[in-house]
């Protein structure tokens, strides 16, 4: 807040209010507009001077703007700001708020009458082009500190993919053994699977040619088959897949890794979530590297790879 203090004599003529003590005509506080920007003018009490204080509506709250008022004269205890219905309006609210309507300034036993003259509006014309003044101020901006982003982000990205592969060393390695493990006892499951298959062949064809005929063996295939096929079914009411043999090692294979996981105290669950943040963060460094975030075009980075 910018001010400029002008010093006056002569006496001031008041008379009495009744809420406020002295009320002071309006003309001893005056807010004009200049470039734009709202300035307060006011007679400090102790001084005798004329004081200008220049205010952002936007930025400035009613708090910081009596405190400016107190710290140029220090002979003002008090400062308060009222409506014109006598309302007091708290520090926290924006001078855009307050200079809205007019108001009543407090100050020590004095009270001014404040009259906020009319803000002329803007054109179209002058809007727009306040836009356009606006965009080129935020181009300019991102064209200055874009790089310094990019080059912090992609700073802070590296250091997170760092820990977090550091956070997954041990369990991949730990995770490489339950693999391996469960992938062995998958192989053996399904080499056993393949013995028996070969035992139960040679068995029926035994007991049809060498020990019964078959007449006899016939029911006992047709009972096998009948017996295959209600264990399929039966599978599938169980899992909802197909008896399809991929599916069944691929199934078999979770089992025993999952079952191996608990007893090696192996949380899967972290380690998912370790993963996803782990893809994350190399997509968005990625994305950091596209050309449209670097500001490059296509065909540059092309030439380079």
């Amino acid at each position: 807040m910018k001010m400029l203090c002008l010093k006056q004599t002569g006496n001031l003529k008041h008379h009495k209010a009744a809420c406020y003590g002295t009320l002071v005509p309006s003309d001893e506080v005056t807010v004009n507009y200049r470039y734009g920007l709202p300035v307060v003018t006011l007679m400090l009490p102790s001084r005798k001077e004329r004081c200008q204080f220049t205010v952002k509506p936007m930025l400035t709250r009613v708090g910081t703007f009596l405190q400016d008022i107190q710290k140029e004269d220090k002979g003002i205890e008090r400062a308060e700001v009222f409506t014109t219905d006598g309302s007091k309006i708290p520090a926290t609210a924006l001078m855009e708020v307050l200079l809205m309507n007019d108001f009543k300034l407090v100050i020590n036993n004095t009270t001014y009458s404040v009259q906020v003259p009319v803000k002329e509006k803007w054109s179209r014309e002058h809007a727009a082009e306040a836009e356009d003044i606006k965009s080129l101020v935020h181009r300019l901006f991102i064209a200055l500190h874009l790089e310094d982003h990019q080059l912090r982000r992609e700073r802070e990205l590296l250091q997170k993919l760092d820990h977090l592969r550091e956070q997954l060393v041990p369990l991949e390695q730990m995770k490489a053994k339950i693999a391996t493990s469960a992938d062995a006892k998958t192989n053996r499951l399904l080499w056993t699977g393949l013995a028996l298959l070969s035992t139960q062949g040679g068995a029926l064809a035994w007991l049809t040619w060498w020990v019964y005929s078959w007449d006899i063996m016939e029911p006992v295939t047709y009972f096998i088959t009948y017996g295959s096929a209600l264990a399929f079914y039966a599978y599938f009411v169980l899992t909802k897949q197909d008896y399809v043999y991929p599916d069944i090692k691929d199934r078999q294979f979770l089992h025993y890794f999952y079952r191996k996981s608990r007893s090696q105290h192996f949380d899967v669950e972290q380690y998912n979530k370790l993963k996803e943040a782990l893809a994350e963060v190399e997509e968005s460094l990625r994305r950091l590297h596209q050309p449209l975030h670097l500001q490059l075009p296509i065909q540059e980075i092309n030439d380079k790879d």
